[in-house]
């Protein structure tokens, strides 16, 4: 059972050929196995889960129960989530607990997923190795040498090790996609404003959206249907109609058209995640698609643009703190200069405080023309470069991370090598673009590598055709660490 898909799951369920609570049991038991090695999940509640898991038999056998009614589904711990602690990976919020839940969790309840616990993520999202959690750094199935990527690492490791069958996830800057690459699933950023962000602790509430993670598009697909929608409560969330994202799954690709970005082909990407991606492409040519060179000329400022803009919105959302959401009220500092100094002693990490100096000193007197407002001009250039790709092709692809994942503690003591890590998915949070990465293989040391595919907005349904018709003719995404 681990290793079926969401409608294979979905079908044992509804024909009685096991029950929620046996499933959701199944998935418990392995978390209590995994987990001391892994630390993937913050925090598990057993009881919680199995009543979610009989309520969900109930609907089963009323007849009244939908197509994930009874799957097991883990939550980052960014979102809130009534009755759960809800942590954010970080010691300030190491005792609260959720009075309500976010739009995403209401909305996966609806659906009539059960909730398996909250998984591990670097602080307040800000890290790209899962490495600056309070509860410590999660370890890579595939290597548990290697960090599985962040900041929703704890997702990615989770569904890798078969701990749970999907996730949420969120990304602001790659923080979906870079995990899935280097753990080896499927994940996917929707368009800026598709998922709600309310009950979603805000990091950079300009690039922050929440997404599915799993192991195939397919999955994703399922997922992304029952999470996104109009919600009147987060005031950048889109009244558009609501979608079947797993409509066109089957359409064929021939005459599909994928845009390749030079700048993506260049120095800096590792041979054996050259390798990977040129063989999907070929699998994409030979399923009837063609490739054309584009370019994203801009794209090579949107790591420093990207750490001008994020860190700036972080201070802004630390600063205003509210205790009714979060579970602490930060007095009303004068400046944000005091607001970092008064808040140090509440348990930050050492890089949510690097970037809230870096936001504060960007923001403050002085330096707000020259460094915040220069980044969002390059911003909008980075988005009107993707416009103008978006002329000559359908679908853009290249690598999801320049490298596969790499060893606990090799960046943590350089943050522009970290930062890197997200070269490649960054430009796409700051157009509002939709993107997903998918497995394409693997590289030395069998570690998994990520072929990424950004879509143009609201293209998400295309984006999964895409990724799911790769996945009919290949098996990457079902592989899974042969040491568990």
């Amino acid at each position: 059972m681990i290793n079926r898909s969401l409608k294979e799951l979905g079908a044992a369920l509804a024909e009685k050929r096991i029950s929620s609570v046996e499933l959701a049991t199944l998935f418990v038991e392995r978390i209590e196995r995994l987990n001391p090695t892994l630390n993937a999940f913050i925090t598990v509640d057993k009881g919680k889960t199995l009543a979610m898991a009989r309520e969900a038999d109930q609907r089963l056998a009323s007849g009244l129960a939908g197509p994930l009614t009874g799957i097991p589904l883990a939550h980052k711990d960014i979102f809130c989530t009534e009755g759960w602690l809800t942590t954010c990976g970080s010691k300030m919020l190491s005792n609260f607990v959720s009075p309500y839940d976010a739009h995403v969790v209401s909305r996966m309840k609806l659906a009539g997923l059960v909730t398996l616990g909250k998984t591990n993520m670097d602080e307040f999202a800000m890290g790209s190795s899962n490495e600056t959690s309070f509860y410590g750094p999660v370890k890579n199935p595939w290597d548990t040498a290697r960090v599985p990527g962040g900041s929703s690492g704890g997702a990615a490791a989770a569904i890798a090790a078969r701990l749970a069958p999907a996730a949420t996830g969120t990304d602001t800057g790659g923080s979906i996609r870079q995990p899935a690459a280097l753990c080896g699933l499927t994940g996917l950023k929707p368009t800026y404003g598709v998922v709600s962000r309310y009950g979603m602790i805000a990091f950079a509430s300009s690039l922050d959206q929440g997404g599915p993670m799993a192991k195939s598009a397919e999955d994703c697909a399922y997922l992304l249907s029952a999470m996104a929608g109009f919600d009147p409560r987060d005031s950048t969330s889109l009244d558009r109609p609501n979608e079947d994202y797993g409509r066109d799954l089957e359409k064929p690709l021939a005459g599909l058209t994928i845009g390749l970005p030079r700048e993506f082909f260049g120095t800096g990407m590792a041979a054996d995640v050259r390798s990977a991606v040129d063989a999907a492409l070929a699998e994409y040519r030979k399923q009837g698609a063609v490739t054309v060179e584009v370019s994203l000329p801009n794209s090579g400022l949107s790591v420093p643009a990207y750490y001008v803009i994020a860190p700036a919105e972080a201070s802004s959302n630390l600063s205003r703190f509210d205790g009714v959401r979060y579970g602490y009220r930060a007095p009303e500092y004068a400046d944000l200069s005091d607001m970092y100094c008064k808040t140090r002693a509440q348990g930050f990490g050492a890089e949510v405080k690097r970037r809230i100096l870096i936001g504060t000193y960007v923001l403050s007197h002085g330096y707000y023309d020259a460094y915040y407002l220069q980044a969002q001009k390059i911003r909008r250039l980075i988005a009107n470069d993707f416009v103008e790709a978006f002329r000559h092709c359908d679908i853009i692809m290249g690598p999801t991370a320049p490298s596969t994942a790499f060893a606990v503690g090799a960046k943590s003591d350089d943050p522009v090598a970290m930062y890197l890590s997200d070269i490649y998915t960054i430009a796409v949070n700051l157009a509002g673009l939709p993107g997903m990465s998918i497995p394409c293989g693997f590289g030395e040391g069998n570690l998994p590598v990520g072929l990424q595919l950004i879509g143009n907005y609201f293209e998400e349904a295309r984006m999964l055709n895409v990724a799911h018709r790769y996945q009919l003719a290949t098996n990457w995404h079902k592989r899974m660490p042969e040491n568990l």
